[in-house]
C-alpha cells in the first residue's frame, strides 16, 4: 500500500501532477497512545499554484483570484491528521486539496436575471397581509372592559 490512489483530477481531465506536490510529515497530536510519540502521521501537502504548469491559464488566474487570502507566496497548503495512518492522511490531504481546486477553478455562476412579480401573486399577498392585520386589530383590548 505505497503507492498513492492519484491521479487526483480537478475537473475534467485535468489532474494534480504528483511531480509537483510537496509533502511534510509531523508528529500528529491527538489520541493514538505510544503511537502517537513515535510516527509522523500528520501530513501537510504544498503546492505552488503560481508556478503550476498543470492547470489552463484561465483556471490558474481564477484560483489565484479565489484563493488569494489562503496562499502564501503562491503556495496553497493542506493539512490532515485526521487519521492514525500517514498514508489515510495523505489521502485525505490530496483529495481535499483537489476539491478545493476544482471549487477555485469553477467558472462563475450565470448572472441571475431579474424578473418581475406577478400582478396577481402580489395582490394575493397584499389581501392576505390585510386580512390577517384586521385579525389582530380584532384582538386589541379596547372594546373588553
Amino acid at each position: 500500500m505505497d503507492t498513492m490512489s492519484g491521479p487526483y483530477l480537478i475537473r475534467g481531465s485535468v489532474a494534480l501532477p504528483e511531480s509537483e506536490l510537496m509533502w511534510r510529515f509531523s508528529r500528529s497530536s491527538g489520541p493514538g497512545g505510544q503511537h502517537v510519540n513515535t510516527s509522523d502521521s500528520q501530513v501537510e501537502l504544498r503546492f505552488d499554484l503560481a508556478r503550476t504548469e498543470a492547470l489552463p491559464p484561465v483556471w490558474k488566474e481564477r484560483a489565484l483570484r479565489r484563493l488569494g487570502g489562503r496562499l502564501v507566496g503562491g503556495v496553497v497548503v493542506v493539512r490532515a491528521s485526521e487519521h492514525r495512518s500517514q498514508w489515510r492522511n495523505r489521502e485525505t490531504a490530496a483529495v481535499r486539496l483537489a476539491a478545493l481546486l476544482a471549487e477555485a477553478t469553477a467558472p462563475p455562476p450565470k448572472p441571475r436575471r431579474p424578473t418581475k412579480m406577478p400582478r396577481g401573486i402580489n395582490e394575493r399577498r397584499l389581501r392576505e397581509k390585510k386580512q390577517r392585520a384586521e385579525t389582530k386589530r380584532g384582538r386589541s383590548a379596547r372594546d373588553w372592559g
